[in-house]
């Protein structure tokens, strides 16, 4: 399933003026990383629930996809140089999609990285997948709205997990 990692920090070091601190390697050490990996490309889990509710399978939106990651964010924090290196890098190694989760204010399309490094993948006609950014619900909080892009959001579900704590004074919290 992941056949290649690798990292980018030059950005970071020149920006930040120090190596990152949770180390200098392609390992996910907060799982954000991870939990994209597996909302792209994870594989199939037959009956999954959350605490006996929701049953079924989960899986990615590729689950038989293999699996190339690109580190560019060090300890909250993403530099543009670190975001071209790794687009030139999938472009070099030939992947057929690129997906990230990153994104912060809508900047014009010649100051933002991911829009020109989407744009140089796209132009090799490579699919680009962004997220619409972390921020909101607010008014103008999406990011990533290249034309060449195609954008996605979070959403909710239709349904409600419900827990219910029973205090010893006999009430009940839902």
């Amino acid at each position: 399933k992941l056949i290649g990692a690798r990292y980018f920090d030059k950005g970071y070091v020149n920006g930040a003026g120090e190596h990152p601190k949770d180390g200098r390697s392609a390992r996910d050490s907060e799982g954000h990383g991870t939990h994209t990996a597996s909302t792209a490309a994870g594989s199939f889990v037959p009956n999954a629930s959350i605490f006996g509710a929701a049953n079924g399978t989960a899986k990615g939106g590729s689950p038989r996809a293999r699996l190339a990651t690109y580190k560019v964010c060090w300890d909250r924090q993403c530099f543009d140089a670190d975001i071209l290196a790794a687009f030139d890098s999938a472009i070099r190694d030939g992947v057929d999609v690129i997906t990230l989760s990153l994104g912060g204010s809508p900047h014009d399309y010649f100051n933002d990285a991911i829009a020109i490094g989407s744009f140089h993948a796209v132009s090799r006609r490579i699919t680009v997948v962004a997220s619409a950014g972390n921020d909101g619900p607010m008014l103008q909080s999406v990011s990533n709205v290249a034309p060449w892009l195609i954008t996605v959001a979070a959403s909710t579900l239709d349904r409600e997990f419900v827990s219910y704590l029973s205090l010893g004074n006999n009430k009940t919290l839902r």
